[in-house]
């Protein structure tokens, strides 16, 4: 990285916070995104500034954040993820962000996207005040992600994803969450510099002393219990494995589909122990230890190249059973961190080959590339890269037309 005091996308001195940076995420994916990207920046001497909203999208609450340098805007409550009501709640929000642009003017924009209405107000402010640099990054794809096919069709969600499709062409800088959103977007990225930025995590402190059984699969599920886990997938998988091992079956989380699970896991033949939401560290570290593999399983209908849910566990050092395809895929395959059960895949045979030995190499292999790939240090040398390749030259390419 370089230097505090040197703007990182122009390569000038900025002096003492001379450089105005507003973040704006209407969902407040604050630990998992925003705080490595508020870091990043402040470190480069930039004055950040967040806007998110005071609604929380998953517990479907308000609430207060107290950080200073947070500004929260009020926008409508709303109880279901698939409906009108969240998009008008999107909407005004953004309308609302575009005038804390107004307000601030800042000299960088950075937002993540959905909603992908926000796409349309920066445009806008780029449009009035064009020096603005402004960055878009892709975190989820809507109407792509959603798990009912018939709806992405329909004309409001086509047109919801028109907004965003039409207007990232008039970021400086689009970075994607995954290489597959990426590939997605390519038609409608081919004017605008794009890169791929995983999600980060910070290391933790625990004390990790696999108890793995020799006679037994162990099994894990981290996360929310929702409609877009293939939940008979997961029960295909511990019948799979049954025919060789006794399967037990940790849950660590909660959701609307968490007897269904339990249902499903039980009647393929698995002891389930639920856990419930765990938020220690350790306490997890402690169950993950018994455990061989973590459940990596979605639905083929939705559009997912990393989860959240993968980084968990290699956070925790815990290889993956794996059915998301793109990156997920293509990085179980190249530092073989676990299993893929992609359409031609005989799980019975990988697992049960498996020795005590391997499994304790697969888990080292799951920290080493922890490490390179989702850490705050890969993170931030990731942004300072993409950024120096990409912004850098673009302030020389400005420059050099000014003064010509």
């Amino acid at each position: 990285m370089s230097a505090a005091g040197v703007c990182i996308i122009c390569g000038e001195d900025s002096g003492d916070y001379g450089m105005k940076l507003l973040v704006i995420d209407c969902f407040n994916n604050y630990d998992i995104r925003i705080k490595p990207i508020l870091d990043f920046f402040e470190y480069h001497n930039y004055e950040c500034t967040y806007v998110t909203s005071d609604f929380d999208h998953r517990e479907k609450k308000r609430y207060q954040c107290l950080d200073e340098k947070t500004i929260q805007i009020k926008v409508p409550k709303y109880s279901k993820n698939i409906s009108f009501k969240r998009i008008i709640s999107h909407i005004i929000f953004s309308y609302r962000a575009y005038k804390k642009m107004l307000d601030l003017k800042p000299d960088c924009i950075y937002t993540i996207v959905p909603p992908n209405s926000i796409t349309w107000f920066a445009k806008r402010y780029k449009m009035k005040y064009k020096n603005t640099k402004l960055i878009f990054d892709i975190y989820d794809l809507w109407p792509e992600t959603m798990p009912i096919k018939k709806l992405k069709k329909s004309l409001p969600f086509y047109l919801w994803g028109a907004i965003r499709n039409k207007n990232i062409k008039y970021a400086d800088l689009v970075i994607t969450e995954c290489n597959l959103f990426k590939d997605i977007l390519k038609n409608y990225l081919k004017e605008t510099k794009a890169e791929t930025l995983y999600l980060a995590k910070r290391e933790i402190n625990v004390v990790s002393k696999p108890k793995l059984s020799e006679y037994e699969i162990h099994l894990a599920y981290l996360g929310s219990i929702n409609n877009i886990i293939d939940i008979p997938k997961i029960k295909e998988i511990i019948e799979t494995i049954k025919k060789v091992k006794s399967v037990t079956l940790h849950i660590v989380g909660d959701g609307e589909s968490r007897q269904e699970l339990i249902d499903a896991a039980q009647a393929g033949g698995a002891t389930v122990e639920y856990h419930g939401k765990i938020y220690d560290s350790q306490e997890k570290q402690d169950i993950f230890d018994k455990c061989h593999f973590g459940l990596n399983i979605m639905k083929d209908n939705v559009c997912v190249g990393l989860t959240m849910k993968s980084i968990d566990y290699f956070q925790h050092g815990l290889p993956i059973i794996n059915n998301i395809p793109a990156d997920t895929a293509e990085i179980v395959e190249k530092y073989g961190v676990g299993v893929n059960i992609l359409e031609d895949d005989d799980i019975k045979l990988k697992i049960n080959s498996l020795t005590l030995e391997e499994n304790t190499i697969l888990k080292s292999r799951v920290i080493n590339l922890f490490k390179e790939k989702f850490s705050i240090d890969a993170f931030f040398e990731n942004m300072g890269n993409i950024l120096q390749n990409h912004l850098s030259m673009m302030a020389e390419e400005d420059a050099n037309e000014f003064n010509n």
